[in-house]
């Protein structure tokens, strides 16, 4: 088996060392093992999280065949969990596997803190009810989430998690980083912490209990330092940029910045353990690497807070929603993230989705128009309407999920994944829509402002 540095060589490049470490102690659960859902895990699988949890209660079958790489013939009428998982586990052997034989939907009623083993859960192919209920399930336990979904030829892919923490994990000795700020000494910054820092480290998660996370934690040692060995600064980064000088002179300067960093470290150390006894943690939970990793980030730090699902759903903010579906260049995203909720509505009402089996297609085309004009009026959108184009295909899509679409919705999730789990995350806190036409099937991914 290869060693670790040399097997994840190139995205260690990336996201390093501490990075990678962190990858390998995620516990990651996928909620049904089709084609979106396994190529999402492939992904992690290849990329080095340390175990991985597949839940499905079907088996494989016929159909199976033609859109999941991670089953073959031979499998057929056999556990889809355990099938997908003895593959997945070929992938990479230094990944701890395991499968459940049970169906997401009656595990998510009937035992709710099964989910607070796992760092993160990939829910795949949910229905809306089901999706609300895992959203609170998941943020009681502290349990981050991302939602994917492929269907026909379009899909999903939605980040739930309650507290996000934005910021540019890059090592200090990061040559493009080195190179990204040859001009940065023409700027020059006024002293004192950014308003949004100020917004955090006044947050009521810095008053920390035996309960709180890493982050906040640091976060609490981080008010204290500014307060006072800082006198209103936060540590040091240590680096400097590149400048009209000679040689020694660089040097010199760099060491003294280099120094203080270190220093300033040093005191956030001895603070973080401090608290960490007081809270009645390990003083030694929290790793030196993590600490300097975030002194050198803390100027950079934001928290996103993400809306539950059930207040997305119920309470949407009805003058965005009426916006982007008159608007040319979004109506298009938005009239799926529409439909996407009137199949739901459709199958709840009929048992089925609209064009998933053979039967008459005008009927149904005629059902998902209804049930969708109800549910704009229910979101406040009375008098928007939705083109019949998109209403027609949602039908002849028949609930498809084809495996050209899950690779795209599947790489999009597990990089979602990969960079909440290496706190590398300077994505999004929107709802990603892919919509997926072109017969080459060229991405047209449509980020949609505000609806979560």
């Amino acid at each position: 088996m290869a060693e670790p540095k040399t097997k994840y060589d190139r995205q260690l490049r990336i996201w390093g060392e501490q990075g990678q470490t962190a990858l390998e102690k995620s516990s990651i659960c996928l909620l049904n093992c089709g084609p979106t859902g396994s190529e999402t895990l492939k992904n992690l699988v290849l990329g080095g999280v340390g175990s991985i949890t597949v839940v499905d209660g079907s088996k494989v079958e016929l159909g199976d065949l033609g859109n999941n790489f991670m089953v073959d013939e031979s499998s057929v009428g056999q556990s889809k969990a355990k099938t997908v998982c003895a593959f997945l586990q070929e992938l990479n052997d230094a990944v701890k596997a395991k499968f459940i034989e049970e169906y997401p939907e009656a595990l998510i009623e009937s035992n709710p803190s099964f989910f607070s083993q796992f760092t993160l859960v990939v829910a795949t192919q949910l229905v809306e009810d089901k999706m609300v209920k895992l959203d609170k399930i998941c943020r009681d336990a502290n349990v981050m989430l991302i939602f994917a979904r492929s269907y026909g030829l379009t899909g999903f892919v939605r980040i739930s998690v309650k507290d996000l923490i934005k910021a540019k994990m890059i090592a200090s000795d990061e040559e493009n980083y080195k190179e990204a700020m040859e001009a940065s000494f023409k700027v020059f910054a006024a002293r004192g912490i950014s308003p949004s820092l100020q917004q955090i480290i006044n947050d009521s998660c810095a008053e920390v209990n035996s309960l709180s996370s890493d982050f906040w934690v640091l976060v609490a040692a981080l008010k204290e330092f500014i307060a006072n060995e800082g006198g209103g600064e936060a540590p040091l980064e240590g680096s400097i940029p590149d400048m009209t000088s000679s040689t020694e002179l660089y040097v010199n300067l760099q060491k003294i910045y280099q120094a203080k960093a270190e220093a300033d470290f040093l005191v956030m150390e001895q603070r973080v353990r401090k608290i960490l006894k007081k809270i009645g943690r390990d003083p030694d939970s929290i790793s030196k690497a993590t600490i300097k990793t975030f002194c050198r980030n803390s100027r950079k730090l934001k928290v996103c807070r993400y809306r539950l699902m059930e207040d997305e759903y119920n309470s949407p903010v009805q003058l965005e929603l009426q916006k982007y579906l008159t608007d040319e260049d979004y109506s298009t995203a938005v009239g799926f993230y529409i439909l996407l909720r009137a199949v739901d509505r459709f199958a709840a009402n009929y048992n089925s989705f609209p064009g998933q089996f053979d039967g008459e297609m005008d009927e149904e085309i005629s059902r998902l128009k209804t049930t969708a004009v109800a549910l704009l009026g229910d979101l406040g959108c009375n008098g928007s309407n939705l083109t019949e184009d998109l209403i027609n295909e949602m039908c002849r899509y028949g609930a498809a999920e084809l495996h050209a679409v899950a690779a795209i919705i599947g790489g999009i999730a597990s990089q979602e994944v990969i960079k909440i789990a290496v706190f590398l995350y300077d994505g999004t806190h929107k709802r990603v829509f892919g919509e997926i036409l072109d017969p080459i099937l060229t991405e047209h991914a449509e980020e949609i402002d505000h609806l979560d």
